[in-house]
This record gives structure tokens, sequence and C-alpha cells, in this order.
């Protein structure tokens, strides 16, 4: 988990960002994105793919990985951006604007995926870079509670829609409560297809 760190180490980065995102696929909330930069010589032996850990591990990894970083940002982008401008530049939007915002600025950035979108330092998308990076990894696990929190908090304000359970995504107990009570003000709207409105 630390190859590719250690590669950009000897090649004299310091501090190196890795980026991941939370939530490109559900029917509601906004799209998260963190950026993390930790220290070169950290190992984190728990740390994986926050989709591949339990929600107690992550919750305690989250506490860590801020305690220990270097520097690290989270950002939401919510529907109605997502709406207006798609789901893949609204990612790229909260990935840039957590880059922006570490409080120490980055060298190089490592990103999962195999998007396109540059930045104005030194980048590479790694595809599945939260599976082969611990820094990706650590943004993942991030993003992944910061945003599932959010979306606990929004079940209270819409406890129709059972966004604990699901994390806004499309369930089909999600869509049977879409049917029953409409598109709320959280939803996002061009992710409102005929089989999730059961039309």
């Amino acid at each position: 988990m630390k190859e590719i760190e250690n590669s950009l180490y000897e090649k004299g980065f310091k501090n190196i960002a890795g980026i991941d995102e939370a939530g490109r696929g559900p029917l509601a909330g906004p799209v998260c994105a963190a950026a993390v930069i930790l220290p070169p010589d950290l190992v984190i032996e728990e740390i994986n793919d926050s989709k591949k850990l339990s929600e107690k591990k992550r919750e305690l990894l989250f506490d860590k990985i801020k305690e220990v970083a270097i520097a690290y940002d989270i950002q939401f982008v919510e529907p109605e951006v997502i709406d207006e401008i798609n789901i893949k530049k609204a990612t790229a939007l909260a990935m840039h604007r957590a880059v922006e915002n570490l409080k120490i600025k980055a060298d190089f950035v490592i990103i999962d995926g195999n998007d396109n979108y540059p930045y104005d330092i030194p980048f590479q998308y790694i595809v599945k870079g939260d599976a082969k990076s611990q820094t990706i990894a650590a943004a993942s696990i991030l993003a992944k509670v910061s945003r599932d929190r959010l979306m606990t908090e929004l079940d209270k304000e819409y406890p129709q829609y059972g966004f604990a359970k699901h994390k806004g995504y499309g369930t089909k107990a999600h869509c049977e409560a879409i049917q029953k009570h409409g598109v709320s003000t959280v939803h996002r709207k061009s992710f409102m297809t005929a089989k999730v409105l059961g039309k």
C-alpha cells in the first residue's frame, strides 16, 4: 500500500495528497471528496479501501487518520449542482476543492479512478487506487465516513426515505419510498429515471 508513494518520495516529492470520493452513485445527497497528506514514514496496517472495511473500523480509522495526517480536507457538492453540471464534473469539482483547501500545499496528487481532469500540480490517476495506495485509501475512508454521517443526519429531516439505512443509494426500499412520497429537495433530479419512479 506504500509502493506508489515511496516511488514518488524517491523522485523528490514530499507532500503527496491522495484523493478519493464517496457518493457518486446514490439517488440522493451530495457527492463527497477528501484529500489527505500523510507523513512519509507512516504505515497504518488496518487501512484499506473503505468499502472493504466494517462501519465500526471505518469510524475508528477516520479519527486516527485525522489525528496523524499532515493535512486533510473534505468537500461536498450538493445535489442541485450535480443536476446542473453532471455527476462526473461534480465529483471532479469536489476533488479539486479538497486539494485547494489543504492547509499544506501538495506537490503531487494521486487520484482514485481513470478520469482525465487536470490539476495545476503533478498528478496521476490510479485505477482501484484505494486498494493500491495507503494515502488514497485514507482519503476514501474520510470521504465515506463524512458522507455516511451526513446522510444519517438527513434521515432525521426526511425519515420517510430511510437514508440512514441505504445512505441514498437506489435500493428497492428507497425507490419505493420515492414512488410513495415523491422526490425531495435532497434527491438528484437527474437520477430520477423511469425505473426509479416506477413508471
